[in-house]
């Protein structure tokens, strides 16, 4: 669920990243945009299509160049961080299903009003 987002925001964007994982910057799990402000939350089991219709929203590419949410699966050893980091944007940023979390973050630049972090750590 989503709560708190700023008055005025336009989209929401949603990035999920694991920065302990061992390939060079992390590994992305998923990558949402085009959310519109007032969606209240994800359901469970959101399609892995670029783009889906209920609710509204574009899938960008996680690091196994695949659409949708990729759950964790760490190696055995110490535990990953699991960074949920959603953005409040004042402007649509108009990108096509497909983007990666890099071409996601350029496009945000300058438009993020808020960010909201929710972290969680899983081992095996």
């Amino acid at each position: 669920e989503f709560a708190g987002v700023p008055e005025g925001a336009v989209e929401l964007a949603l990035i999920c990243h694991d920065p302990d994982a061992p390939r060079v910057g992390g590994f992305t799990h998923w990558v949402v945009y085009g959310m519109a402000p007032d969606i209240g939350g994800l359901p469970e089991a959101v399609p892995t299509t670029p783009t889906v219709t209920s609710p509204k929203l574009a899938q960008g590419k996680n690091s196994a160049g695949g659409f949708g949410y990729r759950p964790p699966s760490p190696p055995p050893g110490p535990a990953h961080r699991y960074q949920f980091r959603l953005y409040a944007l004042d402007a649509a940023l108009g990108l096509k299903p497909g983007a990666t979390q890099a071409e996601l973050e350029v496009a945000m630049d300058g438009t993020i009003m808020a960010m909201a972090l929710l972290e969680g750590l899983y081992e095996r």
